[in-house]
């Protein structure tokens, strides 16, 4: 089957920038983009009722479905582009098409009160059962791929929003932001580790990897006999080490390594503001109450300003 880039489109301006986003990443991956419309059909005669003027909600999601796929394939002419409208509980049926997809995108709605930024239901129960790398992007965030000019600091939209994302530099070339990898503790998952180099090789851009290491109980005595900074070198010396193999197979990619003391989905979340993609992990597993998301990766998602991506992996 050939294998494409998912998108979930419901006509909310947050599904809206992840399909854009779908769209971009379809064109660098040379892969077909589907828009899915996940129908959810209201129960007896209400689903046939005119909901939106003359039309019922099945026939309103049609239109607006058609409309959005026609507006982005305009906009990206070189991408191949299918459209479905699928009847179903959005969670359960996006999670089962990403089974046959390199990876899906969704949209995050905005601020919270608390001041982080709201998943959803349906996008953290996707992110925790989908077999292939979600990623969650919000209306207004940074989808940009590059340095100067994003669409969302000027306002633009559409064919002006891709030109200005375009915004070169004055030498002549793009400034590609760099991806972020959040790298847990030893023996990192392959499946995670290629996913972030392959996103970084596709966009040109740099890779920021972030390991966040805690402290032992004894750390405090660690630092009045100063040996605290052995502590700190020993945490950069094994990420290092763990990289080294990954620098031979993407020997184009520039490779920028940070060990840091503390929260790591918070160093993640403060890496985020200048990156164009975070990429985190979620490990597969059985759990007593379901599939789960993990807290690096949730608190990522809550906080993140860049689009975030979580790959599965064992």
């Amino acid at each position: 089957m050939n294998r494409t880039v998912i998108a979930g489109l419901d006509g909310t301006a947050e599904s809206r920038a992840a399909a854009e986003w779908a769209a971009r990443e379809a064109g660098l991956r040379g892969l077909t983009l589907r828009l899915v419309h996940v129908w959810e059909a209201a129960p007896g005669p209400v689903s046939h009722a005119p909901l939106h003027g003359h039309e019922t909600d099945r026939q309103w999601s049609e239109r607006v479905h058609g409309e959005a796929a026609a507006e982005i394939q305009r906009w990206h002419p070189g991408v191949r582009i299918d459209a479905d409208l699928v009847s179903g509980r959005p969670a359960d049926v996006l999670a089962e098409l990403a089974r046959d997809a390199e990876l899906l995108a969704l949209g995050s709605r905005g601020l919270s009160g608390l001041g982080g930024y709201l998943v959803g239901s349906v996008g953290l129960a996707v992110v925790a059962r989908a077999p292939v790398p979600v990623v969650l992007v919000r209306a207004g965030g940074r989808a940009a791929e590059t340095g100067r000019g994003d669409a969302a600091a000027t306002g633009t939209s559409g064919p002006a929003a891709d030109v200005t994302a375009a915004a070169v530099t004055p030498a002549g070339g793009a400034v590609p932001r760099p991806v972020v990898l959040g790298l847990p503790g030893a023996d990192p998952a392959g499946e995670l580790v290629s996913f972030a180099f392959r996103a970084a090789e596709l966009r040109g851009a740099s890779l920021r990897v972030v390991h966040g290491w805690n402290p032992p109980p004894s750390y405090a005595y660690a630092l009045y006999a100063g040996i605290g900074q052995d502590l700190s070198t020993a945490q950069a010396a094994e990420l290092d080490a763990q990289l080294a193999p990954w620098r031979e197979k993407f020997p184009t990619v520039d490779v920028i390594g940070e060990a840091r003391c503390g929260s790591a989905g918070q160093h993640l979340a403060d890496a985020s503001r200048d990156a164009s993609l975070v990429v985190v992990g979620r490990r597969v597993g059985r759990h007593p109450v379901g599939p789960r998301v993990g807290p690096v990766a949730h608190a990522v998602l809550h906080h993140a300003v860049a689009p975030v991506a979580v790959v599965p992996h064992a």
